[in-house]
């Protein structure tokens, strides 16, 4: 993925930033839940085919973190 247009996109729902998420080819927006697809290449930045995570996505993970609670 281009870090030009990267840089450009925002989620079109917030405005906020995206994280790129190379190995699943999307565009993750934490703040709204949402996991924009890459098709191609081609970021879909349309609410109706981004994916909703789940809570366990959404959390932040930090190197003290661990799945087991």
């Amino acid at each position: 993925m281009d870090k030009e247009l990267l840089a450009m996109l925002v989620c079109p729902l917030c405005n906020g930033k995206l994280k790129y998420d190379r190995e699943a080819q999307e565009l993750i927006c934490l703040y709204d839940g949402l996991a924009y697809p890459i098709q191609e290449g081609i970021p879909v930045m349309l609410p109706e085919e981004a994916r909703v995570m789940d809570a366990d996505e959404k959390l932040p993970t930090s190197p003290g973190r661990t799945g087991d609670l």
